[in-house]
């Protein structure tokens, strides 16, 4: 039988003032990928690895995060934008039914440390990506 694995959601890219990062990696697998920027793998070493574990992914690391965690300082000090997925409703023409579908927002990691894991359920929350400025990378 052949093991498949995930690997969707599982990138790094770069453009002039930001890099992304999927969030299917896990904490393991973002130290030894070769493709993630080198500063991003030192932050997660020293500050991020010691308050988790290397098999959680950056994913549910990022949405059990709690408010009161010295990471959202840390985020914040990179500039961490979070790319999420969430249900909302659209009405219906003419007052149709109406129609729930998903869309993407940028938030902020406090923004989403805010939200209890319980709400974030119920707006069917899933994160994506997470995005942190070069600038603020380069100073760590």
């Amino acid at each position: 039988m052949q093991k498949t694995i995930y690997e969707d959601y599982k990138y790094s890219m770069q453009d002039v003032g930001r890099v992304y990062v999927g969030c299917k990696y896990t904490l393991g697998e973002l130290l030894e990928a070769e493709d993630v920027s080198f500063k991003f793998r030192l932050v997660v070493q020293r500050h991020i690895l010691p308050e988790g574990d290397r098999e959680d992914t950056l994913e549910t690391h990022l949405y059990y995060l709690s408010r009161e965690s010295f990471l959202v300082k840390i985020y914040q000090q990179l500039k961490a934008r979070v790319k999420v997925n969430v249900i909302q409703e659209k009405k219906g023409i003419l007052g149709g039914r109406a129609q729930k579908q998903y869309v993407t927002k940028q938030m902020g990691v406090e923004e989403l440390a805010a939200l209890s894991p319980k709400e974030k359920e119920q707006v069917g929350l899933v994160i994506q990506e997470i995005s942190v400025s070069k600038l603020a990378l380069s100073a760590f």
